[in-house]
């Protein structure tokens, strides 16, 4: 068993194994930390910077700095606050993201922060971006107008030697995720519905599945996202 040390988020005293990164850290005592790219039991890769805070001063993120004894974080400030909205409101303006018509809605962590963050409308100007909906393989479609480039299903979606089954394409402002050639023809059932799990929007969705939960009965749609640390990821 490691070490337990002590540590503060906004003043309040918290306890937990040295080394566990601040995000799970907090999650023990009882704090939610926002974060989109951040998934249980993947590897954390820093991307989304929703869950970014101040460790001494420092600008860090959560999910992938670890605790250690005597550190102070601070999380709900109003500059911390406003720079996690601005980063939610960002994505929605350049993507394109139509909540009402998307089968991920009520499961949508980007949609869920932004209720959380009360966004009505983005500061910034929308940028239309013109992106594809590949629906040309036989197990799943992705759209790529929704996808936020948070690389989890390339950090979780991987075949039985270990292989990530989804790829990055190109780079800069034409980067996008897509399946790997070789291993995409491979890509089983049980991997396309993991990849639907891990997408925090509705990039990746198993085809056939769409809307078998009803509006109103889906996860955001009973608990607001954080309110509840034991369904959060």
């Amino acid at each position: 068993m490691n070490k337990q040390i002590i540590f503060t988020i906004d003043q309040k005293e918290c306890t937990s194994e040295a080394g566990k990164y601040i995000v799970d850290a907090a999650r023990e005592n009882g704090i939610y930390i926002p974060t989109l790219c951040n998934y249980k039991g993947v590897k954390p890769a820093g991307s989304c910077r929703v869950c970014t805070v101040k460790v001494n001063k420092r600008h860090l993120t959560a999910c992938t700095t670890p605790v250690a004894e005597g550190m102070e974080i601070e999380l709900n400030t109003t500059e911390l606050n406003d720079l996690r909205k601005a980063v939610v409101e960002i994505l929605f303006t350049e993507g394109n993201h139509f909540c009402p018509a998307c089968e991920k809605s009520g499961n949508c962590e980007l949609q869920a922060l932004a209720y959380r963050f009360q966004i009505m409308a983005p500061r910034f100007p929308y940028q239309f971006n013109k992106r594809d909906v590949d629906a040309s393989h036989p197990k799943i479609l992705h759209d790529h107008n929704r996808c936020i480039l948070c690389k989890r299903c390339i950090r979780a979606v991987k075949n039985e030697e270990g292989k990530s089954v989804f790829t990055f394409e190109n780079r800069a402002k034409k980067v996008h995720i897509k399946l790997d050639e070789k291993l995409g023809d491979s890509l089983t059932d049980e991997l396309a519905e993991k990849a639907m799990e891990v997408c925090p929007v509705g990039s990746i969705l198993v085809k056939e599945k769409g809307f078998e939960i009803p509006i109103g009965e889906r996860t955001y749609d009973k608990v607001p996202i954080g309110e509840m640390l034991i369904t959060d990821k």
